[in-house]
């Protein structure tokens, strides 16, 4: 997995133009206590509400949380809803000028209810779309053709993400195809279910799923070679530059126009909610087209990105700091046998190990930094935060959050190296990623009994000490040992 972690390292920060339909997801959470008196039904007590974007406006959240800079043209309702939803996209700082307002139609939304069986394991119980499928008018997709001069002209890639609701018609579609080959960007399809795909005549790749593919052949995909075959059918039939076929827990099979022909497995994953996994599949693989990778690399990407969304409930992003660490400790990597490997987690993964140890009375120590060169110095000081609770959660500085704090020249390790050294250590019992220039969200997140930075510090100055205190956690200055120093270090490595 080696060249998959330099990718994501490398993915930079590529313009993505996303076509869809524009949704608002709304989650109602509660408790399911007991069945209801009036009907054989079960009675949930709500306790929570949320609303997140879903669509083709969900795959433009995926990208904004991969990094890229995303745009989206589709269309809302004139209504509370669609105002909402623009109100989100621009509030994420995701550019929202190509969404048009149709008083005609209601803005998409689906609306879950979620509830939880004695205070967890989360289920969804129902859910209720308002929607309408009417394709949308001429005038609306003249406006969205005139938007979308400008916004094609800026893109590194175009995604389309086709759910039915009206706004993907074969004369918008057939007008992004067009501009985007002139500029030689690439266009990829999710496509929506259906036996007539010639919509989608000329896209670069599209990404239909088992089901989807095989409505569009005309035979079932029961094997490796079905899905093989399959990805070749599309291919040829609707020109593409590669036909890709998702395959859920059996990963995604590629045709690619130069003659390769293949499945690529994922691993098994614990799965919470297949919700959102088409989507994050979607954005990753568009994400690293964008940003220069094979086929071959973008959809091993993708899978990894689409087994983390399947571990989270509901409609949720991925950062590349979790792909990060679910690489590092991935059973397909010989780095596993390295000794401290699975100590490296990702933030969701990493809240249910401490969920589990708090329940068993134990206590959580936490600290950050970007641990370049790992010296005598931090070896002690990591010793000290270990022995102030019952287990050490260190939180590690991605590769571009050092770059940010410490200049363009640093780190001289990437973040895999210093993290796996990291949890080679005996008092580290987690290790983490964040992007941020600090590890605030990462500390409201794990809520730890005990932060620790060094005595250089005051600790007005440490970032989280007030949030810790305020719950009655503590924040402990951990003594530094004389002489230690990166910099110092570094320097005397270039004097030497």
């Amino acid at each position: 997995m080696t060249d998959l972690t330099e990718l994501v390292q490398n993915l930079g920060a590529p313009r993505v133009l996303v076509v869809g339909d524009v949704m608002l997801d709304r989650y109602v959470w509660g408790n399911a206590e007991r069945i209801s008196q009036e009907a054989p039904v079960v009675l949930l007590r709500a306790d929570k509400r949320e609303e997140r974007l879903g669509g083709a406006s969900s795959v433009a959240t995926m990208l904004h949380a991969l990094g890229a800079r995303t745009s989206v043209l589709g269309v809302v309702g004139n209504d509370g809803d669609g105002f909402h939803a623009r109100r989100i996209l621009t509030g994420l700082g995701i550019d929202a000028d190509a969404v048009v307002t149709d008083p005609d139609r209601p803005t998409t939304v689906k609306e879950r209810y979620i509830g939880r069986a004695q205070a967890k394991h989360p289920q969804q119980m129902i859910r209720v779309d308002y929607e309408s499928r009417e394709p949308a008018s001429d005038r609306v997709e003249r406006q969205l053709a005139d938007a979308l001069v400008a916004k094609v002209r800026e893109a590194d890639v175009v995604l389309i993400s086709d759910y039915d609701k009206g706004v993907c018609t074969p004369g918008l579609l057939r007008t992004v195809i067009e501009m985007a080959k002139a500029r030689g960007v690439r266009v990829v399809a999710d496509p929506t279910r259906g036996g007539d795909y010639r919509k989608y005549r000329g896209c670069s790749s599209m990404t239909p799923n088992r089901l989807e593919a095989s409505l569009a052949v005309g035979f079932a995909i029961n094997t490796r070679d079905d899905a093989v075959r399959a990805a070749a059918h599309l291919r040829d039939t609707l020109e593409l530059e590669a036909g890709i076929v998702t395959l859920d827990k059996d990963g995604m099979a590629l045709a690619h126009a130069d003659g390769r022909g293949a499945v690529f497995p994922t691993r098994p994953r614990q799965v919470y909610d297949i919700t959102g996994a088409g989507d994050m599949v979607m954005a990753t693989l568009g994400l690293a087209l964008a940003a220069g990778a094979d086929y071959g690399d973008a959809i091993r990407l993708a899978n990894v990105a689409g087994g983390l969304e399947v571990e989270k409930i509901g409609v949720a992003t991925v950062t590349r700091e979790e792909i990060l660490a679910d690489l590092l400790h991935s059973p397909f990597r010989t780095a596993e046998r390295v000794p401290g490997g699975a100590k490296v987690t990702a933030l969701s993964h990493l809240l249910a190990e401490l969920d589990g140890r708090r329940r068993n009375g134990q206590t959580v120590a936490f600290t950050n930094g970007c641990f370049d060169v790992l010296h005598a110095g931090h070896v002690q000081y990591l010793a000290e935060a270990r022995r102030q609770a019952d287990c050490l959660v260190v939180a590690v500085n991605s590769d571009a959050s050092v770059r940010q704090l410490k200049g363009p020249t640093r780190p001289l390790n990437p973040v895999e190296a210093r993290a796996l050294v990291l949890a080679g250590l005996q008092d580290v019992d987690y290790v983490t990623i964040f992007n941020e220039q600090t590890p605030a969200s990462v500390i409201e997140a794990v809520r730890p009994d005990v932060l620790v930075k060094g005595a250089d510090y005051q600790k007005a100055d440490v970032v989280g000490a007030a949030f810790v205190e305020s719950y009655g956690g503590r924040v402990h200055l951990a003594d530094l040992r004389a002489g230690f120093s990166t910099t110092n270090l570094i320097e005397r490595m270039k004097a030497a």
